[in-house]
């Protein structure tokens, strides 16, 4: 692929001939975790605010006569078993916007902080924001084929739809095919699937339910799902109740004696917990006066710090004085 010669106009133009094959043919199985959606989201919508708070000209010029909202670029890092490909986290990166060349230096330093907490993670590939791929996007991920020989690039598509209900993400692989008798890098297509762990589906939840995604403030949106979680509790009353007056009016002999119905009540009541136990209240006093303790430790911890600040000012601003009276003082 030749490189353009205004790499400024690159950037702003996308290629439709960069992707030329609709599905890969690798054979490779991609999973894809919500944490790593979530930190290319986040990464895109902290450059876009500050775009706009900072004002400046270049970015505002370039970003309103595009069209488009400012790109960010990252890596993705995660395992790969044979032919299954698991990406599990990302870390941004520094790109020159004018020469479109990586910071080697930073992305350096980055996997060698990822290798100490994450040894088996490894770089599979990089990321970045857009409706489609742009003509740099093959010079980007050259440059990382040092790191990883056949690197994926999952692009994110930041523009919202709300007639689409699958997930604005697609995952790219490159291939080599001859086109128009010589050999040419392009991007294909490949499929993924999502893979979820217990962390991931409590935060994805947790931020699906109180996002304000109606312009309201957060104060709004948590009382929208206090009200919600107060609806399926009044359900589950009245539905217990109803269960309840079924068995009342089973032991008076009213309605026949259902001996299923029966077996699946006593199977639903052994799931739940004793709560009026001895056991518990004890348990759930410990778990409380703990938490009240690592509470009252952390106010003693901040408290301590602030004090060991103050007298730090108060010994830096009487050790000046002491020492020009000790010694020989200044010439005036």
């Amino acid at each position: 692929m030749s490189a353009p010669s205004d790499a400024a106009a690159a950037v702003a133009a996308p290629a439709p001939t960069t992707t030329a094959a609709a599905s890969s043919s690798g054979g490779f199985t991609f999973k894809l975790h919500p944490l790593v959606i979530v930190n290319v989201s986040d990464h895109h919508t902290r450059v876009k605010a500050q775009a706009a708070c900072s004002g400046d000209s270049s970015s505002s010029s370039s970003a309103a006569g595009s069209g488009q909202p400012p790109r960010v670029f990252g890596c993705v890092i995660g395992v790969q078993r044979g032919r299954t490909v698991e990406i599990f986290n990302s870390f941004e990166l520094v790109l020159d916007p004018v020469s479109g060349t990586l910071d080697r230096a930073f992305l350096e330093k980055k996997q060698e902080l990822y290798k100490k907490v994450f040894p088996d993670f490894y770089v599979l590939g990089w990321y970045s924001t857009g409706s489609d791929v742009h003509e740099t996007d093959m010079q980007i991920h050259k440059a990382l084929m040092d790191v990883n020989e056949s690197p994926v690039y999952l692009l994110l598509n930041p523009t919202i739809n709300l007639s689409q209900k699958d997930l604005p993400v697609t995952i790219y692989e490159s291939e080599l095919h001859v086109i128009d008798g010589s050999p040419q890098l392009i991007f294909v297509r490949s499929n993924y699937t999502i893979e979820t762990v217990e962390a991931e589906r409590i935060s994805v939840d947790h931020v699906a339910h109180l996002k304000p995604s109606d312009g309201g403030s957060a104060a709004t949106q948590l009382a929208a799902h206090l009200t919600g979680i107060h609806s399926a509790i009044k359900m589950l009353n009245s539905r217990v109740r109803v269960i309840h007056q079924y068995l009342v009016a089973m032991q008076k002999g009213d309605i026949p004696v259902d001996n299923s119905l029966l077996r699946q009540v006593s199977s639903l009541v052994r799931r739940l917990p004793a709560m009026e136990s001895q056991k518990f209240q004890d348990d759930f006093l410990m778990e409380y006066n703990d938490t009240l303790l690592m509470t009252y430790l952390a106010m003693f911890t901040n408290c301590s710090s602030t004090m060991n600040e103050l007298v730090e000012k108060i010994n830096t601003s009487y050790e000046r004085p002491t020492a020009r009276r000790g010694g020989r003082g200044a010439f005036m």
